[in-house]
């Protein structure tokens, strides 16, 4: 809205090359990859640590469930997953890869870490650090954009907001806390 605004403003203060310039500069920069998501989210089970840890490292995390949610294919191997999403009415697919690392410490605590790559670019990293005091399974994730996307990414951020919470409570996951952080 704002840059049909701003070519039609010009468009009419000037001429039409003019305009023409601003409209590519605005395609430009609405394409150009400037923005970076990363953040955490705290998050409480009533399940125990060990069945909390192996969904974390299933072929299936709940912190990835709108990657394997709209998945048309899950492939396992080993430490790898693989998503096969296919959109566009089957014209375009995109395959997300996921791997996975595991550790153990002596205190109790049992760290997972997520990469994961979008058609064999980086996309993101997860890591989750699970413990549990006081009887409670307590899983502090970590996330960040091992990539920059453009303007046009915002909407999508936005609506992914707006149901990620929910996505975790329906696998049995209360979400304590949720810092995020999405700009340059």
């Amino acid at each position: 809205m704002i840059a049909v605004s701003l070519f039609l403003g010009t468009y009419l203060i000037t001429s039409l090359l003019p305009a023409v310039i601003v409209a590519a500069g605005l395609l430009v920069v609405a394409r150009a990859p400037i923005l970076q998501s990363r953040g955490t989210v705290q998050l409480r089970a009533d399940a125990d640590l060990e069945t909390v840890a192996e969904a974390f490292t299933s072929p299936t995390p709940p912190v990835l469930a709108f990657q394997w949610g709209i998945a048309d294919e899950v492939l396992t191997d080993g430490d790898t997953i693989r998503y096969r999403t296919s959109y566009l009415f089957g014209l375009r697919s995109a395959v997300v890869t996921v791997q996975t690392q595991t550790e153990d410490t002596p205190s109790g605590i049992h760290r997972a870490e997520l990469e994961i790559m979008a058609n064999n670019q980086p996309w993101a990293t997860y890591t989750a650090t699970l413990s549990r005091p006081n009887g409670e399974t307590i899983v502090d994730v970590e996330y960040t954009s091992d990539r920059r996307f453009g303007l046009r990414r915002i909407p999508q951020q936005y609506f992914a907001e707006q149901y990620r919470d929910d996505a975790l409570t329906a696998q049995g996951y209360t979400v304590v806390e949720r810092e995020l952080h999405f700009g340059i």
